[in-house]
């Protein structure tokens, strides 16, 4: 009996592009962090996949690290936000 890899599970990592396009336009303020960790998690199986299948890791995975970067930036200025409307 094969037993399969946790990490290849989820079918998330095969929509990462429609996950990460919902964090992106998220116009709900209040789901925007969880959309933003969902893309997060997506994109994160996804390089793992790439890698471990040891295919050509070049253009999706340059997409890939784009849109985490693109994440990563969104949240920022979430937290950013957030902190100055509690400090006001």
């Amino acid at each position: 009996m094969t037993r399969k890899n946790p990490c290849f599970a989820s079918t998330g990592s095969q929509n990462w592009r429609e996950l990460y396009t919902a964090a992106l336009f998220a116009t709900d303020k209040r789901e925007l962090s969880s959309r933003i960790a969902e893309a997060e998690r997506a994109l994160i199986l996804r390089a793992r996949e790439l890698f471990a299948g040891g295919g050509d890791y070049d253009e999706e995975g340059q997409a890939i690290d784009d849109a985490l970067y693109a994440l990563h930036a969104l949240k920022n200025c979430l937290e950013l936000r957030t902190n100055e409307s509690n400090a006001a």
